[in-house]
């Protein structure tokens, strides 16, 4: 039954779950447990000085470690870049999902690339403190892709591919960024996938669902959209076991909603549909409410959600934030 239930079992935060790099912004973040017994945190992060819109041209992909899922954490290193050259992912390494399938790692990102045009290190600078406005972000933005890397450890090395991991189709157009992807028990694998709505006239984004026999496709993107009544992004999906069904998180307007599936293909809002406000309560008893809080992920252990992760931007701050869920309450 879709009876999944945690909003109430969201705990107080304290300054062990907010994770801050200094002279960095951090953004989304993903966890996943090691065989050494720690909690291993892969998250976005770009330097101060390209300025927040830098997310598109200087992300990287850094690598934190902790005893408690919930932080707090201690960076380890930065383990991919924009590749530069001419390849897909020459440019930025952004929201990254890792996962463990069969023996080995997988590390799901973002890219994007200038397409055959030359560009500078001053250029990419220019383009990041401009933001929207520049010439080149017209380019960048649509030549953003999902690719993945892999390893036989979670400390790497990571080993990059030539070409992305699928195009926009179906339900979705002009670009596929924010990959989400878990396992079925039927050995298949659902990557969830943002791009734009089709024949839309405004800015609307739709997630879409594409399924492979590998977790290094190739994948084929489903007819039906998983989201696309509403305006969302920032998918993060597990397989809950108890249940035998598939949930995902995402951040809308105003909220983090919980979405549901028994097959991984058609889904549909959860009994629980609203997770929480864009709100987060503290340990000292003041609400955190930032000017934006996005990419939802659940970490869960043994078919539970143990934290919900979350990025948050207040002022010239960007930092990530884990909420304990304490099934006990």
């Amino acid at each position: 039954m879709d009876d999944l239930s945690f909003k109430d079992k969201l705990t107080p935060i304290t300054s062990d779950n907010v994770f801050k790099t200094e002279g960095y912004y951090n953004w989304g973040t993903s966890i996943l447990k090691g065989d050494d017994g720690k909690y291993h945190l892969f998250y976005s992060r770009w330097k101060k000085e390209y300025g927040f819109y830098g997310w598109l041209t200087h992300s990287e992909i850094a690598h934190a470690t902790s005893n408690n899922p919930a932080g707090p954490w201690e960076n380890e290193e930065t383990i991919l870049e924009g590749a530069r050259g001419n390849r897909w992912d020459a440019i930025t390494a952004h929201n990254p999902k890792i996962k463990y399938f069969d023996g080995r790692y997988y590390l799901y990102y973002v890219g994007t690339n200038l397409g055959e045009n030359a560009f500078t290190e001053e250029e990419l600078k220019e383009t990041a403190l401009t933001g929207y406005s520049h010439p080149n972000w017209k380019i960048l933005r649509p030549n953003q892709r999902v690719g993945v890397a892999v390893s036989n450890s979670v400390n790497g090395p990571w080993k990059r591919f030539k070409k992305p991991l699928i195009e926009p189709s179906g339900p979705i157009t002009t670009l596929t960024v924010n990959p989400a992807i878990t396992k079925g028990t039927d050995n298949l694998y659902y990557l969830v996938i943002k791009g734009d709505k089709p024949n839309e006239k405004g800015f609307v984004r739709n997630q879409a669902v594409a399924v492979s026999t590998s977790p290094t496709g190739p994948f084929e993107i489903q007819e039906k959209p998983v989201i696309d009544y509403l305006d969302t992004e920032d998918m993060s999906i597990w397989y809950d076991e108890i249940r035998e069904r598939f949930y995902g998180v995402f951040h809308a307007h105003g909220f983090i909603g919980v979405v549901t599936s028994k097959d991984g293909i058609h889904w549909e809002k959860a009994q629980n549909y609203e997770l929480m406000p864009k709100k987060v309560k503290q340990d000292n008893g003041v609400l955190l409410i930032p000017d934006r809080l996005e990419r939802p992920f659940i970490y869960q252990e043994n078919g539970k959600p143990k934290v919900l992760g979350l990025a948050a931007k207040q002022g010239d701050e960007s930092f990530s934030i884990f909420i304990p869920i304490n099934e006990k309450i």
